[in-house]
């Protein structure tokens, strides 16, 4: 990467990007203040009251809420050290053409389960990045299947022979979209000629690669083709399992070779499925990103390496320059790690009831980071520089001109290091490449880099570059954010903790920044209590909080008040909606009830060597009942799952503490939180009490639930009577 010399040697090249801090970060100190020393003041009250409780009882449930409060308050502060300088960045991309020599470009792109991840949308992901507006020569797709299917592999050579027509239709009609799965079923037209030919072209793709995966078997489909020069490739999957087998990789296309139809030079394409054997430790996605940063080392050896999920397609072909505007940068460049986009979905219902678009942490929060230490790394829509995930000097496994990539010797090196026992001995997972240790790769290899001294940039355009899919099932949503959960815990309670390891190497803020989602899972604590005490101090009339009568009630309810007001300011100036906000709260609480627990029992149950479930693949296929009740904005509890007996169990006191409220009519602060709770469980007693269709609660959730809730009250009435 280098700058060609200004023309005129005595005039300082304009700057490629610009940066500036939130506006409102002298209120957001204000707040913190006074927000301070509110805490500090509820804390006080809180064990003043303790001291003064007359039953054990009485003190064991304000203890709970004593606990909980000062969890609060932690997360609290982390979450300042987030709001104390956002940053806000833009790119001046009209300054690059002439001044930037074009470095080349490596484009990762994993995939793990083609019956989860359907091949042709991961194929459609791959194809929005080859049609990059980037030198073709200086462009590489490589295409991870963990997987080891033949599916996967014959959908992109079939998408291979498609990007010949692809390429240049989108390049001569100005499209931007260029995932072909996402132009066509938008029912947009750009006027091109060929469009009519090319979406047929694109179906029959299609229908082949679909029957392939529905036969379970690439064979079948190539015996009725008309040509079966390709046969021979899918022998070697006769012995082949998901787990136990040996490293393919082939070289689908090859700049130095393939043209398209208009007689372009086509960027590579390369297909990669690393070795596996059942003794031999994976690593899930990080062992899989570790073999593609070695293989690509031994084929092309871009300096910069764009990581992207295999659902989330470009939207913005322009996308690259967008990020070599900060690896451009002379005042940054020097320790930069990586430029990262935000995630954005598609498809998301009006009200998004499930929180798909997870606005803070995506977009909201990374602003925060990025005036600290830089966003975190999410995992896609990130360009990374090569030589940060090799240390402080870049050592390659070999080095070779793109015009060999296909050769014997080279193929055969690149097999090599995409075998399973190369690691072994070595420092890959741990100081070189993405790290190993956590579920969470993505976010433990952002905070080793910064605690290394690398930084990084948060780039948001106004547009969306990218667009994925978000998981629209309510289970598969806790199930993702649970695997979470656990691989959090993996980082905050280890040798390399974000409270003491990253508040040493990194920074105070830094480390407060990484802690806010370390101890993710801590917020279950605080929810599940406040979903239980509350109710039943209600129910069997025992205050828990003052009366208005009383000064201090007026602390309580600026906590609360507050809490929630900056929350939705902040979720609505970044483009939110009053509805999307209540449904992301709402959302927060589900969690804390469900991902939160449930992966904290999964972390401890892992740290004493009992068996848990590993890493699962979130699914990308809904069928056409689950997808209509997401579109008609209905939550979907059409499983039998623990997630939804925890929720119903909380709906149900909520209930009966409001029922009980409505006809006491005293306790004014334990009222309005079993109200605020009655009014988030709204989609639940819908789904338990009125709801019939496929989405409704599973007779035997209601069943546990209802038990289990009539045993808690129970307790409760026994409890606070002694």
């Amino acid at each position: 990467m280098e700058y060609t010399k200004p023309s005129d040697p005595t005039k300082l090249n304009p700057p490629l990007n610009t940066a500036h801090v939130d506006r409102r970060v002298p209120i957001n100190r204000v707040h913190m203040i006074m927000y301070t020393i509110a805490i500090l003041a509820a804390i006080y009250h809180r064990i003043t009251s303790i001291l003064a409780s007359s039953t054990f009882v009485e003190a064991s449930v304000l203890w709970s809420l004593l606990v909980s409060d000062i969890i609060l308050a932690f997360m609290w502060a982390c979450v300042q050290a987030i709001r104390w300088r956002p940053v806000h960045r833009q790119e001046f991309l009209e300054r690059l053409p002439d001044r930037v020599t074009w470095p080349s470009l490596d484009v990762f792109v994993c995939t793990a389960d083609p019956h989860k991840e359907p091949p042709v949308g991961v194929v459609s992901t791959a194809l929005s990045a080859l049609a990059f507006d980037y030198p073709a020569e200086k462009l590489s797709v490589y295409v991870s299947d963990d997987g080891g299917a033949d599916v996967t592999l014959f959908a992109f050579m079939e998408g291979a022979k498609f990007a010949r027509h692809w390429l240049p239709f989108c390049r001569q009609n100005g499209i931007k979209d260029r995932s072909p799965e996402a132009f066509f079923s938008s029912g947009r037209c750009c006027g091109g000629g060929d469009e009519d030919k090319l979406k047929m072209m694109y179906e029959s793709m299609k229908t082949r690669v679909e029957s392939a995966l529905e036969k379970g078997s690439v064979s079948a489909v190539l015996a009725s083709s008309e040509t079966q020069e390709d046969e021979h490739i899918f022998e070697q999957w006769k012995d082949f399992s998901r787990n136990n087998h040996p490293s393919v990789i082939q070289v689908l296309l090859e700049s130095s070779k393939d043209k398209d139809v208009a007689g372009h030079v086509m960027p590579n394409l390369i297909y990669v499925s690393r070795e596996k054997r059942p003794k031999s430790p994976h690593h899930f996605k990080a062992g899989a990103l570790n073999t593609m940063v070695r293989v690509s080392s031994v084929l092309t050896n871009a300096p910069i390496i764009l990581t992207i999920d295999c659902d989330m397609y470009s939207t913005d072909p322009t996308s690259p320059h967008r990020a070599l505007c900060y690896f451009l940068d002379p005042a940054i460049s020097s320790d930069l790690a990586y430029v990262q986009f935000p995630q954005r979905f598609q498809g998301l219902n009006k009200n998004d009831i499930y929180g798909g678009e997870i606005k803070r942490l995506f977009t909201i929060n990374s602003h925060g980071f990025d005036g600290i230490c830089g966003p975190n790394y999410v995992g896609s829509n990130t360009f990374h520089a090569r030589r940060a995930l090799f240390g402080s000097s870049l050592q390659c496994v070999n080095a070779n001109g793109q015009d060999q990539i296909g050769s014997k010797i080279v193929l055969e090196k690149a097999t090599e290091v995409a075998n399973c026992d190369y690691e072994a001995g070595t420092k890959w997972g741990d100081t070189i490449g993405f790290r190993y240790g956590s579920l969470v790769e993505d976010y433990y290899t952002g905070y080793r880099l910064h605690c290394e001294g690398w930084k990084s940039v948060f780039c948001n355009p106004p547009e969306s570059a990218f667009l994925g899919e978000a998981p629209k099932s309510l289970n598969d949503v806790l199930s993702q954010c649970k695997r979470w959960t656990v691989g959090l815990y993996e980082v905050g309670i280890s040798k390399y903790s974000t409270i003491t390891f990253g508040v040493r190497k990194a920074s105070l803020a830094a480390g407060l920044c990484y802690s806010h989602y370390a101890f993710w899972g801590f917020w279950s604590i605080p929810v599940a209590a406040y979903a239980v005490l509350p109710q039943l101090a209600l129910i069997n009339n025992k205050p828990l909080f003052p009366q208005p009568s009383d000064p201090w009630f007026y602390v309580y309810a600026y906590l609360f008040l507050a809490a929630y007001i900056q929350d939705m300011a902040d979720f609505i100036s970044y483009k939110g909606t009053f509805r999307c906000w209540w449904s992301d709260q709402r959302m927060w609480l589900i969690r804390g009830l469900t991902a939160g627990p449930f992966g904290t029992m999964q972390f401890v149950f892992k740290q004493l060597n009992i068996s848990t479930q590993g890493f699962n693949v979130t699914s990308k296929v809904m069928d056409d009942e689950q997808s209509k009740r997401y579109d008609q904005g209905l939550f979907d509890f059409g499983v039998d799952s623990p997630f939804f007996v925890t929720l119903s169990i909380a709906a149900i006191l909520s209930l009966c503490g409001f029922a009980v409220g409505i006809i006491r009519n005293g306790m004014v602060a334990e009222m309005f939180l079993v109200a605020f709770g009655v009014a988030n469980c709204w989609p639940i007693y819908g789904a338990i009490f009125l709801r019939t269709d496929g989405g409704k609660m599973p007779d035997r959730v209601t069943a546990r639930a209802f038990v289990m809730a009539a045993l808690i009250l129970a307790i409760g009435c026994v409890g606070f009577n002694v």
